[in-house]
């Protein structure tokens, strides 16, 4: 589905990564490899640190330390918000939303929207449509989208395939009605019928959690996993992300009037560098166009991968000017959203770490 809003924009970002940082060179030794095959193992996957959080810490957590520091830097007001978005697959609790948790901490007037929303790596896109569509709303004129998952809850350590490229974060995005002639162009897909290339199986009420679906096994050499892991078709989700992305930027590269050439910035979700370079270069795109750093650095943060990536690359280009860019979210569901916008000036765009007290 195609659509478009109108005045509409991104004011500010704030990405937020757990201060902990491990080296895939201290942890090899958990996926039975030798020093010579995790050597190549690093080097193919372009594998060097990521960020885990702590057993208590949440990705509500993440996501109010960052909505803190937009209060404290005054470019956000407790009074403007009107409504709250908060897009994970590892919330608080199974009821009750963890957006409403989030607005008792926060203090927040009763008419404030409160909205949660079960998403994964497409969830930045899908928190942007959703907000723009609650701006349509008369009296609604600034939300608050929260995006942020603990991904390292849903994978075991000895996970040599998963746990290596997996990332904790969050982000607070502020998104606003403006007066200016700005038009956001998204384009949303969904597959159900795919669903089980990315899933956890047991836990929840279809296959309710047990002994059973808590019993860790080896199901290959290296790979740790219970039922309430995530489990994923690789060949699967790379096929899909060669077959049905690349097309979708096309389209709508198409539909906001735009060429690759046009654009400055394609700030893609990664869940690992060489999706992302192949990605690239299927669709002939300079490698300088699409920052390609975040797994590397921080891990697959799932849902905050976007504006983890533009904090971490672009903060300062996108407080002093507006760029056009596009930004393209895909995965679990499976669900693929692309979007053009043109963004800047930011009032706040920033990575910083969250420290356990």
């Amino acid at each position: 589905m195609k659509c478009t809003f109108k005045n509409k924009r991104i004011s500010s970002i704030i990405a937020v990564a757990p201060s902990q940082e491990y080296r895939f060179d201290d942890e090899y030794h958990y996926f039975k490899m030798t020093e010579a095959q995790a050597k190549r193992f690093k080097k193919m996957m372009s594998l060097d640190r990521h960020r885990i959080a702590p057993p208590e810490v949440c990705a509500s957590d993440l996501c109010l330390f960052g909505v803190q520091q937009l209060l404290a830097a005054r470019v956000l007001k407790k009074e403007d918000i009107d409504a709250i978005l908060f897009i994970s697959q590892t919330p608080d609790y199974i009821l009750p939303a963890t957006s409403n948790v989030i607005h008792g901490k926060l203090g927040l007037d009763h008419d404030v929207i409160c909205l949660d929303m079960n998403q994964g790596c497409a969830g930045f896109l899908t928190g942007l449509q959703q907000a723009c569509l609650l701006l349509e709303i008369p009296a609604v004129s600034k939300v608050l989208l929260l995006t942020g998952d603990t991904s390292s809850k849903l994978v075991d350590r000895r996970n040599r395939i998963s746990y290596p490229i997996t990332g904790d974060a969050g982000a607070a995005t502020v998104i606003e009605r403006c007066p200016e002639e700005k038009t956001i162009y998204m384009d949303v897909k969904n597959d159900g019928s795919r669903y089980k290339a990315l899933i956890i199986p047991g836990g929840a009420y279809r296959m309710p959690s047990s002994a059973q679906t808590l019993e860790l096994r080896e199901v290959e050499e290296g790979v740790i996993k219970c039922l309430e892991h995530a489990d994923m078709d690789g060949a699967a989700i790379f096929n899909f992300t060669m077959d049905d992305v690349p097309p979708q930027i096309q389209d709508v590269l198409s539909f906001s009037g735009n060429t690759w050439d046009s654009i400055e910035h394609f700030f893609l979700h990664q869940p690992n560098p060489f999706i992302v370079t192949q990605m690239a270069q299927k669709m002939k795109i300079p490698a300088a166009k699409v920052p390609n750093n975040v797994v590397s650095l921080y891990g697959n943060c799932s849902s905050t991968t976007i504006p983890l990536n533009i904090a971490l690359n672009c903060s300062e280009p996108m407080l002093t000017g507006t760029h056009r860019v596009c930004l393209s979210g895909f995965g679990v569901g499976l669900t693929w959203i692309s979007a053009v916008l043109d963004m800047g000036p930011l009032d706040f765009c920033k990575l910083v770490d969250y420290e356990t007290t």
